[in-house]
């Protein structure tokens, strides 16, 4: 006899608590794709720069720890990689973090600077279609996908409306756009030549830069380059660190995963997800047991194996799971929808967070399940009657 539509109908009689059931569940698997949302949102967001920079090797202080505290060193050591073989081009890269005004409430917020040479740019036309207007003096380019917080710059550059506004009390006009995102680090971005960010940060030593891009001829070893420049610089002067473009990605995630409590807060929401979902299961299943406990033993007294009545409540347990997900799936859709709308972060369904927290649903049922189904095993037919 195939049990799952007694499983079924077991589930069904009780429709208020099978319904408490779901929703239990569904909270459960919205809080856990909530968490695990957030951080991937959140390493993701971090390491949107870097990705989006050109270059095979990247030139950084030893004594930087992140994009939001990075330190200079001289250029001195970048211009150095210009006579090792294999190497096309060198791109200084300034970064700093200054006060946008806002040119409407006149409020003032904390944006990223990001500048470099214009004859030598970082990024790809694919972010930066057009940079004439940075070649002008205090000219930016400002970041579309920032928060709102900085006022509404997209909106009146795209009416054709003057932007003009300061930043670190410095007046500056906004002479286009580009998209890059926020993320945890940086509300908003800008970017700008090299001459007009030492104008901005009038306090900066001229000659020093915060990260050096590398870009390598086609077919030459980047991993020679960088056993050659961590021999010569890293190892000898010690006043550079050599990373390949994974590396610095690489460097990035390692702050916000260990060096923050960032990371561990939402591992740690992402658990207590996980542990509700199991309470409430076990409770609803514990309860259902309980009910039919007589119907238990009467089934054992028919004849009826304990692995049969096991398998009775680990199909209630699964069934739970699969219904409980569904709803729970579709809303976690939406809210990172709303998410991503509020915060500009790059938070979105993936297929591989899908599936692990379908699995994760599905354990934490049968779990509950494994729980309450010793009540199954003491059900005697002697005792009940």
């Amino acid at each position: 006899m195939f049990a799952i539509p007694l499983a079924w109908l077991q589930l069904k009689r009780e429709r208020i608590r099978f319904l408490v059931a779901l929703a239990g569940i569904g909270f459960a698997v919205i809080l856990m794709f909530i968490q695990m949302g957030f951080q991937d949102a959140l390493f993701d967001s971090a390491v949107r720069l870097h990705q989006n920079l050109k270059g095979d090797v990247f030139l950084i202080s030893p004594q930087s720890t992140a994009l939001i505290a990075m330190r200079s060193f001289s250029q001195r050591r970048l211009y150095q990689a210009l006579g090792y073989e294999g190497v096309e081009s060198v791109s200084p890269i300034y970064l700093g973090f200054a006060f946008w005004k806002n040119p409407v409430n006149r409020n003032t917020r904390s944006i990223l600077a990001i500048a470099f040479d214009p004859a030598n740019p970082v990024f790809g036309p694919e972010i930066l279609p057009n940079l004439d207007p940075i070649r002008f003096p205090d000219v930016v380019l400002f970041d579309d996908k920032s928060r709102e917080e900085f006022g509404p710059i997209a909106k009146l550059f795209n009416e054709g409306k003057p932007v003009i506004t300061e930043i670190d009390g410095r007046r500056v006009t906004v002479g286009g756009l580009f998209s890059l995102g926020a993320s945890f680090g940086a509300d908003g971005n800008f970017i700008t030549s090299d001459l007009n960010f030492l104008r901005i940060f009038s306090g900066r030593k001229p000659g020093h830069i915060d990260a050096g891009s590398i870009k390598l001829k086609p077919g030459a070893d980047v991993q020679k380059l960088v056993n050659a420049l961590k021999r010569d610089m890293e190892e000898v002067t010690r006043d550079v660190r050599v990373l390949t473009k994974q590396e610095f990605v690489e460097f990035e995630q390692k702050y916000w995963k260990d060096s923050t409590a960032i990371g561990y807060i939402f591992t740690l929401g992402a658990a207590i997800g996980f542990v509700v979902g199991t309470v409430i299961v076990y409770q609803i299943l514990y309860t259902d047991v309980t009910d039919h406990l007589a119907e238990y033993a009467t089934l054992k007294a028919m004849g009826y194996k304990n692995l049969y009545l096991l398998s009775v409540v680990f199909q209630e347990a699964l069934i739970l799971s699969v219904l409980g997900y569904i709803p729970g799936f579709f809303l976690s859709v939406g809210l990172y929808q709303l998410t991503q709308n509020a915060t500009s972060l790059p938070i979105g369904m993936t297929t591989a967070r899908a599936i692990l927290v379908f699995c994760l649903t599905v354990m934490m049922c049968l779990i509950s399940g494994a729980i309450a189904v010793r009540k199954v095993q003491d059900a005697d037919p002697a005792d009940i009657f």
